[in-house]
C-alpha cells in the first residue's frame, strides 16, 4: 500500500470550500483499470471492478478484487472471467456487475458467479444501483437506456434522448438522482418516470454518491470531485486533472465520512476524509 502524502497530491486535494477532502491512503498500483468501488459495510471490505483490457471489449480479462478498508488489496483477483467490468451493486449475499452487455451477479459467500442476466439490446452497461427491495437499476451510456431487474428478470425501465450519454445511478427516496456523462448534467427520475434537470457539474460525470444529509458528491472521470447541494448547486472539492488521476465510479462510507475514489488509469483507489465545514 502506498502512503501518498506529498505535499502536491495534499493541495490538489484542498480546493477552496466549505466542503473539503484529504487524502487518507492508495493502494498500489496493482489493479488494473479500476473504474467502480463499492463499499461493504457487513463484511467491511472494498469491491473494485477491473476492466484490465479495451473498456467495450468482450476479452473476459476483467476482474474483481477486494480490497481491505485501510487501503491493502486483500485478494487482487477475487473473482475472474469478466469482459469489461464497470458499475457495482450489492443485495444481501449478491454482488451485482454491469458487465458490458449483460449483467454479472455474484455470490459473495463464495466469491462464485451465480448468474448471468443478458440485457437485450444493451450496448455499454456502465452504473448499477439496488433500492431497498432488491431492485437493480442498470444505465446503458451509449443506448440511452435504463434498464431494470426484479426477481432476475431484466426490462429496459426507460429509453430517450436525454439519456443518451446516461452514467451514474443512484437509488433516492422517491426515484433515482441520474447522471449524464457526456453533457455533464443531473436529473432527478421519479418513480413516474419524470426526468428532470437539477443541475450541472461537467462532461465527464460519472459516479454519484449521498452525503446523508440530502447533499450529494458526483465524480468526473478526468479527475474532478464536486460537492452537490439537493438543490443541484456544485462546487469543485477536489481536481486532480492536471496530474492525469481520474476519478470513476466512487462510494461513499456515511459513518467514516470517507470516499474512496477508482483513478481508472492510474490503477489504484485513493480514500478521502470528507470535512463539512
Amino acid at each position: 500500500m502506498k502512503k501518498i502524502l506529498i505535499p502536491i497530491l495534499l493541495a490538489m486535494a484542498s480546493v477552496a470550500s466549505a466542503q473539503s477532502l484529504t487524502l487518507k491512503w492508495s493502494t498500489d498500483s496493482l489493479l488494473r483499470v479500476p473504474e467502480s468501488v463499492l463499499y461493504d459495510a457487513g463484511r467491511n471490505v472494498l469491491y473494485v471492478a477491473n476492466i484490465d483490457g479495451a473498456p467495450d471489449g468482450k476479452d473476459g480479462e476483467g476482474f474483481i478484487s477486494q480490497v481491505a478498508t485501510d487501503g491493502k488489496i486483500k485478494n487482487l483477483k477475487w473473482v475472474t472471467g469478466l469482459d469489461a467490468p464497470k458499475g457495482l451493486g450489492m443485495y444481501k449475499n449478491n454482488l451485482y456487475v454491469a458487465d458490458l452487455t449483460r449483467v454479472v451477479v455474484i455470490d459473495i459467500a463464495t466469491g462464485k458467479i451465480s448468474k448471468t442476466i443478458e440485457a437485450p439490446g444493451a450496448v455499454f452497461l456502465n452504473d448499477i444501483t439496488v433500492d431497498s427491495k432488491g431492485i437493480v437499476y442498470v444505465s446503458d451510456t451509449r443506448g440511452g437506456k435504463i434498464y431494470r431487474i426484479t426477481n432476475g428478470a431484466i426490462e429496459v425501465y426507460l429509453e430517450q434522448e436525454d439519456l443518451m450519454g446516461v452514467n451514474g445511478l443512484l437509488v433516492i427516496k422517491d426515484g433515482l438522482y441520474v447522471l449524464n456523462f457526456a453533457a455533464g448534467s443531473s436529473y432527478k427520475l421519479t418513480a413516474d418516470k419524470k426526468l428532470t434537470k437539477i443541475g450541472e457539474t461537467a462532461q465527464g460525470a460519472d459516479g454519484v454518491v449521498a452525503v446523508g444529509n440530502g447533499d450529494y458528491i458526483v465524480s468526473n472521470w478526468h479527475g474532478a470531485i464536486y460537492y452537490v447541494k439537493a438543490t443541484g448547486e456544485a462546487t469543485k472539492i477536489l481536481d486532480t486533472t492536471e496530474a492525469k488521476i481520474g476519478a470513476a465510479d466512487i462510494d461513499y462510507n456515511q459513518k467514516t465520512k470517507m470516499l474512496y475514489v477508482p483513478t481508472f488509469f492510474k490503477n489504484t483507489i485513493m480514500a478521502y476524509e470528507l470535512k463539512l465545514n
